[in-house]
């Protein structure tokens, strides 16, 4: 087995309570990044290293597993901006429109909530723009 250094996460779960939903979500989202899916069962599917799994599921063990916030990487503005678009289309809820944070100039994000609740962001780390316009921090 190979270990990853610089990759603090190895992976990560989420339970869900519809995996339908979560899976129409996770597909159009990942689709603008150019993330597969990766596997999939009845009860689970993977894309990458994040694993979601229904209720039912025997990795859940009956238990959701709450508000998480995750950021997945874009190539370019453009590829946030249709991170939130597809998002939007396929059930998610805005929480942050694409625009330039202060976490540090030139960090460009949108944030979606999926059907869970979840806090999912993408973000593109380029160069400042910044512009008249007020942010919000988001976590």
């Amino acid at each position: 087995m190979e270990l990853h250094r610089g990759r603090l996460i190895d992976h990560v779960q989420l339970v869900v309570r519809d995996l339908k939903a979560s899976r129409r979500f996770y597909e159009a989202v990942f689709a603008v990044l150019g993330i597969p899916i990766g596997g999939e069962a009845e009860d689970y599917f993977w894309a990458d290293e994040l694993f979601i799994s229904s209720l039912d599921s025997r990795a859940a063990r009956g238990q959701l597993t709450g508000r998480h916030h995750l950021a997945f990487q874009a190539r370019d503005n453009a590829m946030v901006d249709a991170f939130y678009k597809a998002g939007l289309a396929a059930g998610g809820t805005d929480n942050g429109a694409p625009g330039e944070r202060p976490y540090h100039p030139g960090y460009y994000a949108a944030f979606l909530l999926d059907p869970d609740g979840n806090n999912i962001e993408a973000v593109y780390h380029g160069p400042a723009k910044r512009s008249a316009a007020s942010v919000e921090i988001n976590f």
